[in-house]
C-alpha cells in the first residue's frame, strides 16, 4: 500500500464519483416525475464532471500521467481496463453533453433517447475510475509520471 496519496488525483476522483451519484439521483428523480429536481441534479453532476476534467487535463498537460506501478504480470490487464475506461468515459461525456444540450433546448424526444444511455455509461464508468485510482495510488505505488501515451500504453 502506498503511504502517500496524491491530492489532485484524489480530488478529481472524488469529483467524478460525486458526479455519478448526482446522475443516479437525477435519474431517480425524473422517474418520479420531479423534473425541476432532475434538472438541478444533472446541472450539478455536469459541474462536478467539468471540475474533474479541468483537474485531469491540467495535470496531464502540466505534470503528466502516472504509469502503472503494479506487477508486470498485471500490466496488460490494467492497460486493457484503462483503455476501456477512457473509451467509455469519452463516449459517456459526449452523450452527456448532448443530453444536457437537448434537455436545456427542451428537445425532450432526443433528450429521452440519449440521457438513459449516457447515464448507463457514466455511472458504472465513474466507479471504474475509482478502480483505476485504487490501482495507481492505493493498492500499488504509482509508477513514473510521464506522457499520457507512455503512461497508458507503456510506450
Amino acid at each position: 500500500m502506498s503511504s502517500s496519496i496524491p491530492i489532485l488525483p484524489t480530488i478529481s476522483t472524488a469529483c467524478i464519483v460525486i458526479s455519478a451519484v448526482l446522475v443516479a439521483f437525477g435519474v431517480w428523480q425524473i422517474k418520479k416525475k420531479n423534473r425541476e429536481t432532475h434538472q438541478k441534479l444533472m446541472f450539478w453532476a455536469a459541474v462536478f464532471a467539468v471540475v474533474f476534467f479541468i483537474i485531469y487535463a491540467s495535470r496531464t498537460i502540466f505534470i503528466g500521467n502516472t504509469a502503472f506501478g503494479g506487477p508486470d504480470s498485471l500490466k496488460i490487464y490494467y492497460t486493457i481496463f484503462l483503455i476501456l475506461h477512457i473509451s467509455f468515459a469519452t463516449i459517456g461525456a459526449v452523450l452527456g453533453i448532448m443530453s444536457l444540450y437537448y434537455g436545456y433546448k427542451k428537445n425532450f424526444v432526443k433528450h429521452r433517447k440519449i440521457g438513459p444511455i449516457a447515464s448507463a455509461i457514466w455511472i458504472p464508468n465513474a466507479f471504474a475510475g475509482v478502480a483505476v485510482y485504487m490501482l495507481l495510488y492505493v493498492i500499488y505505488k504509482g509508477g513514473e509520471t510521464t506522457s499520457v501515451f507512455k503512461a497508458i500504453l507503456g510506450l
